[in-house]
């Protein structure tokens, strides 16, 4: 990714986007991922080029008021910390710049490579997420 690409993206994650650890599955641990919404697909394509990650459709229940609109997640581990890496100078908005400096400082001290947790690793990886929701 270019700088004038990282800056530009870390915008419109300041503006439309989700810094999130999020459950993938019922049960699952979280791990991070960032949304964009927008009723702009072209914006949303640019975006999936640089950064990854699939575009979804949202429901529209009203097409006759409102314009279609679609999300683009990156939820995938290193496209989610590429992503942060390159955007965290550039972002403005303190509860986002928070949450990526916190996810890209925490995030694999607390998750095992393999997943497993033993009981101090599972207590010390709850300590992160409630940390994270507190920005």
């Amino acid at each position: 990714m270019k700088i004038y690409e990282a800056a530009y993206l870390a915008g419109i994650i300041d503006g439309e986007g989700s810094i999130m650890l999020t459950r993938m599955h019922k049960g699952e641990n979280r791990r991070p991922s960032i949304t964009i919404s927008s009723s702009d697909m072209e914006l949303l394509m640019y975006v999936q080029k640089i950064a990854g990650g699939r575009i979804y459709s949202k429901k529209n229940y009203q097409p006759n008021i409102h314009k279609d609109s679609y999300t683009l997640v990156i939820k995938k581990k290193d496209e989610v910390f590429r992503c942060l890496k390159e955007t965290y100078p550039f972002l403005r908005i303190t509860q986002k710049s928070k949450r990526a400096k916190w996810i890209l400082d925490h995030y694999n001290s607390v998750t095992p490579r393999n997943g497993k947790y033993t009981e101090k690793m599972l207590i010390e990886k709850l300590q992160f997420e409630d940390a994270f929701f507190k920005f």
